[in-house]
């Protein structure tokens, strides 16, 4: 993954805010963090539901560097801190009332009202294209929810970094298969603990082909596309990165092309799910942000980019602190930030 970074400490406090994982964009911190977990009672889900009732294996017993394969020194990662929880804990800090149901669905009401006259379809360009508001709110709870709960188990989020012990400001998890920012390739497990990726869950595969056949509908009936799974193929994902980062940080421009050169080829699109804080999209042909568009991705858009725009440089020129809908906040505790999951074919 293409693009520049600087390094700067971290907070100890409060997780710093990055970007989705390509290694020479991101601002690295040799700082390790560690976070409680807190848990959550899964509901029932709904028709596009993206959520997978998966109970976390728990986190392998720590062995000794000296004889491990998959010791501290095999990459610098923050392989000895627990593992991060995008969840604030329940039992740290004042006491919060929790909102009734009621406040919670006049809160959804309102948020439907603000967004009514948005479009919910925006064709950016060939081969990339935008769903407002896709992810129901119901859905966007149990996005997290389900997140969380593999987040704080095996293979769950993780600070990921460098040899030289520099620090991304990110936490990760990777569903499917490991990507590590190091050699900037895919892998079965992770090289400091040799933990294996949890497994992609079903409904969120569901949800990614609901996304790809939507935007397929809506090409078809607002531009007229003759063909509109050429421009944007079908895809399988078979990985999906997510990441969690705070209101502070920024994404430099970059392309995606660490998948198998087949994939490239084709065009078989990024599916990006974001939820929480607003964040400022920039996309174009260049890596220069004076010739970008822009475009704002809100909790619950859902953004596809393949076929002709598959390898765009794109990337995050700042967040809006404080935009994440309220409703999501008080049911899930997610912390201050945005979580975006990236899905692809390998």
């Amino acid at each position: 993954m293409a693009g520049g970074g600087e390094k700067t400490p971290a907070s100890s406090a409060q997780p710093r805010k990055a970007p989705t994982p390509h290694a020479s964009v991101y601002g690295r911190s040799s700082e390790r963090q560690k976070q409680g977990a807190c848990t959550f009672s899964p509901s029932a889900s709904s028709k596009y539901s993206p959520q997978q009732m998966v109970t976390p294996a728990q986190p392998p017993k720590s062995a000794d560097s000296r004889s491990s394969p998959y010791s501290a020194e095999s990459v610098g990662s923050d392989s000895g801190a627990a593992p991060f929880d995008i969840c604030v804990s329940g039992s740290k800090g004042p006491i919060k009332l929790n909102p009734s149901l009621l406040d919670i669905n006049r809160a959804k009401r309102r948020d439907r009202e603000f967004t009514k006259d948005v479009a919910p379809f925006q064709y950016l360009r060939p081969g990339m294209v935008l769903l407002k508001r896709f992810i129901k709110p119901t859905d966007q709870v149990k996005i997290v929810k389900v997140c969380q709960q593999l987040g704080v188990g095996s293979g769950g989020f993780y600070r990921p970094g460098y040899r030289d012990g520099a620090m991304l400001r990110l936490w990760m998890m990777c569903l499917g298969k490991n990507w590590d920012p190091d050699s900037r390739s895919y892998g079965d497990t992770r090289p400091f603990d040799g933990a294996q990726p949890p497994t992609i869950p079903e409904e969120f595969r569901k949800y990614v082909q609901d996304a790809i056949q939507a935007s397929h509908e809506l090409s078809t009936q607002h531009i007229g596309a003759v063909n509109a799974v050429e421009e944007l193929p079908l895809m399988s994902p078979d990985i999906c990165l997510v990441n969690f980062y705070n209101s502070s940080g920024k994404l430099g421009l970059h392309q995606d092309k660490d998948e198998s050169r087949s994939s490239l080829d084709k065009g078989l699109p990024v599916v990006s799910f974001s939820l929480g804080d607003t964040t400022e999209f920039l996309y174009g042909d260049v890596r220069d942000e004076g010739k970008v568009s822009r475009v704002d991705l809100e909790s619950g858009d859902v953004l596809i980019f393949g076929g002709k725009s598959r390898l765009i440089f794109h990337g995050v020129s700042n967040m809006k602190p404080k935009t994440a809908p309220k409703w999501l906040t008080d049911e899930t505790n997610l912390r201050p930030g945005r979580l975006n999951l990236t899905f692809r074919q390998y």
